[in-house]
């Protein structure tokens, strides 16, 4: 129990909130998807990847690689053969539904002025063909059709599949509260037990029903009779009631949807998310707490917090070693900045301090844990800095010319201001400039030169004296003078 506390108290609160995402992101795809052939396959190629996963953690290298191929392939077919179906869930023009809700039409169809008005079409004996799509897209699969995109009204059905209508012969399209195309062409079954009664509109029906899960409406011209093509089946109906309900089943509609059935429909959407939650985890757990892997960094130091009253003078040393552990997939991932070695200076004094480095001093993503790390303190050194003019001397480089002398050499300025730490300016006693080389002196002039500040961690109080001018005087010997 012990254990599983301490487990625990490793767990952020940005774990939580990545899980959780993460989990209802899984659960709308759900959502979204199911139903669908789509999701049928969605659901073969997360078979695939727990097989390639498991095989991969045995050891079976040609099985692990054989299903990672085809798992590749299958991604790329899904969304090249199943583009249309993606489209249509992925194209809700309410972006709240989208991520909240339950996929309800945002204006729901007149199911009882539907219901209604193909009850009168029977009885006037008008032949009529209504498509009510469900999920997946019909653009594979029905054809000829004309644009209409008119509100759903009796008058509208009645006059659109009046015998006299060139289009009455096609079906029509109904989503939401639209007509959205007439004339429709659906493609016929060729199911040979159909009763012979069934004619061109019931084998249209039953074509559509049996390639989609949409809902079609077929009035018989002849008989006068109201059926229904769902799921690969033509079932006649004589009670509105009854149709009405069956078609606000398919479309979602909650007032049409039995007490029992919205319970069932509840439980299964509750399954779906506490599934969606366990697999997401288990992922989770897989990338974030997996430990089968050790590698070792050798990570740069960062010193913050310094007291302004002090700089660091030198430390014993500028990288620390990290042994690092944990899942081989996270720690293949690492990036430059992720993990980082701070020693904190808020409390450091002047002269030596020694700190130890430890997981508080660590930064590390979630997932990757420390294991060791190398060396376990750090020396710094840290000094007071102070001001002190030092006088300018020209380092001369080379050899004067035979038949000349070096008379007389001055600096301007002659000396400069440097901060520095206390400890290095006691055994600093003069500021040199760069090489000055004696061999191009011919005749008397001055040169500009810059000085060197040795050691680097010197500075300059006034950046005016970065440049020194040498003035110098010289003369030719005189003759017999060999010196």
């Amino acid at each position: 129990m012990t254990r599983f506390f301490k487990f625990l108290s490793t767990i952020r609160w940005q774990d939580l909130v990545d899980i959780i995402i993460n989990s209802y992101i899984l659960f709308r795809v759900y959502v979204l998807f199911h139903g669908t052939n789509a999701f049928r396959v969605l659901v073969g190629i997360a078979s695939l990847w727990i097989l390639q996963e498991v095989a991969a953690s045995m050891g079976l290298i040609l099985t692990s690689w054989a299903v990672r191929g085809i798992t590749t392939a299958a991604a790329i077919i899904i969304i090249v053969v199943f583009r249309n179906e993606i489209r249509s869930a992925l194209q809700v023009r309410n972006l709240k539904t989208f991520i909240w809700g339950s996929l309800i039409r945002e204006q729901a169809a007149p199911v009882d002025v539907v219901v209604q008005t193909v009850y009168q079409m029977g009885k006037k004996r008008i032949g009529a063909l209504l498509v009510f799509p469900g999920k997946e897209d019909l653009g594979e699969d029905i054809h000829g059709g004309i644009p209409w995109h008119g509100a759903v009204s009796a008058e509208m059905l009645l006059s659109i599949f009046w015998p006299n209508n060139p289009v009455h012969d096609g079906a029509i399209i109904i989503r939401g509260d639209q007509i959205v195309e007439v004339g429709v062409l659906l493609p016929l079954s060729q199911r040979p037990d159909l009763p012979s009664y069934y004619g061109t509109r019931h084998r249209a029906a039953l074509g559509l029903a049996e390639r989609s899960d949409a809902l079609v409406v077929v009035v018989s011209e002849e008989r006068g009779r109201v059926t229904v093509a769902k799921d690969n089946s033509l079932t006649p109906f004589s009670e509105p009631g009854e149709l009405s309900q069956l078609i606000k089943r398919h479309l979602n509609l909650s007032d049409g949807i039995p007490a029992n059935v919205q319970k069932r429909e509840r439980l299964r959407l509750s399954l779906a998310a506490v599934l969606s939650f366990l697999i997401i985890t288990g992922i989770w757990f897989g990338f974030t707490r997996s430990q089968d892997t050790i590698i070792a960094l050798n990570v740069p130091i960062e010193y913050v917090n310094r007291p302004l009253a002090y700089e660091i003078l030198d430390t014993s040393t500028d990288e620390a070693r990290l042994q690092l552990y944990g899942s081989s997939v996270l720690l293949k991932s690492l990036q430059p900045g992720q993990v980082l070695v701070r020693v904190d200076l808020s409390k450091a004094v002047e002269g030596r301090n020694v700190f130890p480095i430890t997981q508080d001093n660590i930064v590390l993503p979630p997932g990757v844990f420390l294991n060791k790390v190398q060396p376990s303190n750090i020396d710094v050194n840290l000094d007071a800095p102070v001001t002190k003019e030092l006088p300018i001397q020209v380092d001369w480089a080379g050899k004067l010319q035979e038949n000349m002398n070096l008379v007389k050499v001055s600096v301007t300025p002659e000396t400069v201001k440097v901060m520095g730490g206390s400890q290095i300016l006691e055994h600093v006693s003069t500021i040199y400039t760069a090489p000055v080389r004696l061999d191009s002196l011919a005749k008397t002039g001055s040169i500009t030169t810059a000085l060197v500040l040795t050691p680097p961690s010197l500075k300059l109080i006034s950046s005016s004296n970065e440049k020194i001018t040498v003035n110098y005087v010289v003369e030719e010997k005189p003759n017999g003078d060999k010196r």
